[in-house]
């Protein structure tokens, strides 16, 4: 396993993170503790989590391991939750405002049992609150010590800009890390995000690395998934989804770069996928979201797997999602280029 710096923090934590949304849910009690024990076994030390994960249960079985585990487990573990969403029926049991989140975050403390949070995380953008507000609010978490560092998810551009600038202008405690969508089939937010994140030093946690198996090669062109998947197993769960990727020839394109590349390492596309991401510029750590033991282990072989240039340009030439319009197209191609390759 390898460790890196949490964004501009001084945290350092694994480059593989432990997701967490399917414990309660997917994975029952017994396999999420099997899963957080092989992830600590292997050197993982980030775990990610949120407040409404499995209606709260994912906190709370990570709260009874963690409460349970050796001291020397319960001081490696850098443990990242996040608030925003619906935690109840009423009009503010949602939100980034003051009210909300002083609320959620404690439920999450308390869930966790932990005194302190070591990153948390603010869902999504919330139009209804004032982003002073929000950045006020957690400011005054990590000075009363209930949080330490203060991270963004599903933030756009402009969005994670704004965050930051206002909490800078203000002196309070700024962003270190967005927790964004990003794989080879969702390449988008290299347009925009990426480069907000190195300007600003924040470290990129990728969420659904696997791009929700696509990448594992599981599924096939004119096949409609059976078996062990979660579209094989509930067809209705994101069935129109599934069918606008599988109608796209990039989307083959890119499995079959990955098949490739796999078949030539002698390792899982996977890993090759994982890989891939985890040396992306600004990426901290990618989150790994298992089922099974069995899937947690084969994710685990992607630590300290590094492709050659040869291969990561074979999966960005097949990946590229190539911009046709003012100002991504051949312009946002280039400046790409450079900020890759660190040329002006």
């Amino acid at each position: 396993m390898e460790y890196r710096p949490l964004g501009r923090s001084g945290c350092v934590v694994s480059s593989l993170c432990l997701g967490t949304m399917t414990f309660g849910g997917e994975a029952d009690e017994a396999t999420s503790v099997a899963q957080l024990e092989a992830f600590v076994e292997a050197g993982g030390t980030f775990i990610d989590t949120a407040d409404v994960y499995t209606g709260t249960e994912s906190e709370a079985i990570i709260g009874r391991w963690l409460s349970s585990a050796p001291t020397d487990v319960r001081e490696q573990v850098a443990l990242a939750t996040k608030g925003r969403f619906p935690t109840g029926d009423g009009p503010n049991d949602l939100g980034l405002s003051r009210r909300h989140l002083s609320m959620a975050l404690d439920a999450s403390l308390r869930r966790l049992q932990v005194d302190t949070i070591d990153l948390y995380q603010v869902h999504a953008w919330d139009p209804l609150t004032p982003l002073e507000e929000t950045l006020r609010f957690l400011d005054d978490a990590v000075t009363a010590g209930k949080i330490r560092y203060v991270g963004l998810s599903n933030f756009t551009g402009w969005q994670l800009q704004r965050a930051v600038d206002l909490a800078e202008f203000h002196g309070w405690s700024v962003p270190v890390s967005l927790q964004p969508n990003y794989n080879l089939l969702g390449r988008e937010l290299e347009w925009e995000i990426v480069p907000a994140c190195a300007a600003n030093e924040l470290g990129i946690l990728p969420w659904s690395p696997l791009a929700g198996g696509w990448l594992t090669g599981k599924y096939k062109p004119d096949e409609r998934p059976t078996g062990a998947s979660r579209l094989g197993e509930d067809p209705d769960r994101g069935l129109e989804a599934y069918e606008r990727r599988s109608a796209e020839q990039r989307t083959w394109d890119v499995i079959e770069a990955v098949r490739t590349v796999a078949a030539g390492r002698g390792v899982s596309m996977a890993q090759v996928a994982l890989a891939w991401v985890a040396d992306r510029p600004q990426v901290t750590s990618v989150i790994l979201g298992a089922r099974t033991e069995s899937q947690l282990a084969d994710n685990l072989g992607a630590a300290g797997l590094h492709l050659d240039e040869e291969e990561t340009a074979l999966l960005d030439a097949a990946s590229d999602p190539d911009p046709a319009g003012y100002p991504y197209g051949q312009q946002g191609l280039q400046q790409r280029s450079r900020q890759v390759h660190g040329r002006r």
